[in-house]
């Protein structure tokens, strides 16, 4: 396996070892984060840009980003100068004439003209080959997020992933996605040479749970360490745990909502049954009967508690893994 001088593959450190780090200057990031301003975030006051900007400073983020689907809304918001703040977005890009299934890249550091042009060649061309060229050309850093999750009712290319993979220089470790996939990804940045990143890719404002350790007084010094591999993912408990903490938090944030946003509702986890179950709920009537949507709420926490639904989506994956297993042996 190849690899390029000066990668540091030591990819996770513990976060007792983290603290050192960044005790002697390292910077902390979760560079995947959602806020109201996503489709599929509830549209509740906690999720608010400017609540999140507030909460992920206290928890010690350093550089702090929202990368909302297909939308710069919370920059609008918030501002696109605000010291601290990382101007991102994830673009969908679907090229079906050369990959077959949908993209999700992150964006950093453009302006709202650049991301009207991203959009333009995601949604009327269609076509990665030049959507690659322009991040390369406009020099704006972006990632390949959660390069084994496909779209509901996409065909997974698989045999794209790898050759996918070397037009990137940064994916992303998602803690929302099974380990096996993580682990896979993982394999294929090291023997490419690509820089990796930990994410929590929260919808429920759980940011920072993971994320990712570089030197940089800059973003774009901290981007360019991690592509270097001069960079370390902090990636502490299970997948079904941050899953679980994951739901439980959107569960909350759902009955919180009045009625007239629930019936607007357009968001979901990766567990889609249980999405499913909390959705007919909550766009019932229940918010006139406040002792009964809180006891509702209570029944779906609980049974996110439990951790099944977390197992249910990760036992589901486990096919998948199998057939990215072996076309990733095929092709190694």
């Amino acid at each position: 396996m190849r690899r390029k001088p000066g990668n540091n593959y030591r990819t996770t450190v513990s976060s007792e070892l983290a603290e050192t780090l960044l005790q002697e200057g390292w910077k902390k990031m979760d560079l995947h984060v959602h806020s109201s301003c996503s489709y599929d975030v509830p549209p509740a006051r906690a999720m608010h840009p400017a609540v999140l900007f507030e909460k992920a400073k206290a928890k010690g983020l350093d550089y702090v980003t929202f990368t909302d689907h297909d939308t710069v809304e919370a920059y609008d918001l918030l501002g696109w100068d605000r010291e601290g703040l990382i101007p991102g977005v994830e673009i969908a890009i679907k090229d079906s004439e050369n990959i077959g299934h949908t993209l999700h890249v992150n964006v950093f550091e453009l302006d709202s003209e650049e991301f009207g042009e991203l959009e333009a060649i995601a949604n009327q061309e269609h076509d990665f080959k030049s959507f690659i060229r322009y991040l390369r050309t406009h020099d704006l850093p972006h990632v390949y997020n959660h390069p084994f999750w496909f779209a509901l009712g996409d065909k997974p290319n698989l045999l794209a992933v790898s050759e996918l993979i070397k037009q990137f220089p940064v994916v992303e470790y998602n803690i929302q996605d099974v380990m096996e996939k993580n682990l896979i990804t993982v394999a294929l940045a090291r023997k490419y040479g690509k820089g990796l990143v930990a994410t929590t890719d929260s919808h429920a404002g759980g940011m920072g749970s993971v994320y990712t350790l570089a030197k940089g007084d800059t973003f774009r010094e901290f981007f360019d360490n991690i592509k270097r591999g001069r960079s370390h993912m902090v990636v502490e408990g299970e997948t079904w745990e941050h899953m679980t903490k994951e739901l439980n938090a959107w569960v909350e944030l759902v009955f919180s909502l009045d009625r007239q946003d629930r019936k607007e509702m357009d968001f979901s986890t990766n567990a889609r049954t249980f999405d499913r179950a909390v959705g007919f709920f909550a766009r019932e009537r229940l918010r006139e009967f406040p002792r009964l949507n809180h006891t509702t709420m209570r029944f779906f926490q609980n049974f996110s508690r439990s951790g099944l639904p977390a197992y249910m989506y990760i036992r589901a994956e486990k096919s998948m893994v199998s057939r990215i297993e072996k076309v990733v042996n095929l092709t190694a």
